[in-house]
């Protein structure tokens, strides 16, 4: 079955998905193992691991594709990514599809900022013209061909331009074709529902801790009315923080003898990477 066909099966299924961040091969195996129906390829992660730098468009197009082929080799479970602006205008946006697609990416997630973009939770963003974002999205829609593509469109225009021309441009998006409207960093609980009182759905949620948008449990954002939930950076600071501490450590101690009950076994990582299935290529190939 369409990786894309997946998504809207679990969504009709279970009325709600939980979607988490990873940003790399190992990342998204163990989020694959956890059980998830679909994950999401986050460019504030990316950026930060591939980089070391924020999520400031600094990622180009070739780089997240070739990330989306890393990651999609490595899980059977649906991939969504995102491709941020599309990476320039129409003409781009059917490339970055269509090389998704041959990624083995289920879906995308297409925004409206002007690039070089920025973290829907940082200050200073600026959104094209409604029109330009439609003609856009037309194009995404198009380039999919017979391909089943899940695409997300998302607005920005909540900081930018005002709750209302943001709902303005998610029933438009909806209008055009896309399979899920995301309205980024409304501000409170009474401006969500504003939006699922007034833009077609399925509608994504954004969970980022201690962004501007208010962090709910799975419940309470149903019966606001969002259907895809997205905790795209809790994975990344997770690890960065324990990496702090690691390091911490050994500079300090020269050694991690006081901290090895917070390290995972050497099988059992050996065991996620798929190091048997190496050892029985290795045999099987041996003169």
């Amino acid at each position: 079955m369409d990786k894309a066909k997946l998504i809207r099966n679990s969504l009709s299924d279970l009325g709600q998905l939980i979607m988490p961040g990873v940003y790399d091969a190992l990342s998204a195996k163990i989020a694959s193992r956890a059980g998830f129906e679909v994950i999401f390829i986050t460019g504030y992660s990316l950026s930060a691991t591939l980089l070391g730098e924020p999520d400031f468009g600094l990622l180009t197009q070739t780089e997240v594709i070739d990330a989306a082929q890393r990651i999609c080799s490595v899980v059977d479970t649906p991939v969504i990514v995102d491709a941020d602006t599309g990476y320039g205008n129409a003409v781009n946006v059917i490339r970055t599809v269509q090389d998704l697609i041959r990624a083995g990416a289920a879906g995308m997630f297409l925004e409206d900022q002007v690039w070089p973009k920025r973290c829907g939770h940082m200050t200073g963003k600026q959104v094209i013209p409604l029109d330009e974002q439609l003609k856009k999205l037309r194009a995404a829609i198009e380039a999919k061909g017979e391909h089943d593509f899940y695409i997300v469109a998302r607005t920005d225009a909540r900081q930018a331009l005002g709750l209302d021309e943001a709902i303005k441009r998610g029933i438009a998006f909806k209008e055009t074709g896309c399979d899920a409207v995301f309205i980024e960093a409304p501000e409170s609980k009474e401006e969500m529902k504003e939006i699922s009182r007034h833009v077609p759905g399925p509608l994504v949620a954004n969970m980022l801790e201690r962004g501007v948008t208010p962090i709910m449990a799975p419940q309470e954002l149903r019966d606001l009315g969002f259907a895809l939930i997205v905790w795209p950076l809790a994975p990344i600071y997770t690890v960065a923080k324990s990496l702090r501490e690691v390091y911490s450590t050994l500079r300090r101690d020269g050694s991690t003898l006081g901290i090895l009950e917070r390290l995972m076994p050497f099988n059992e990582f050996n065991e996620i990477v798929g190091l048997d299935e190496k050892y029985s290529l290795d045999a099987r190939y041996k003169n």
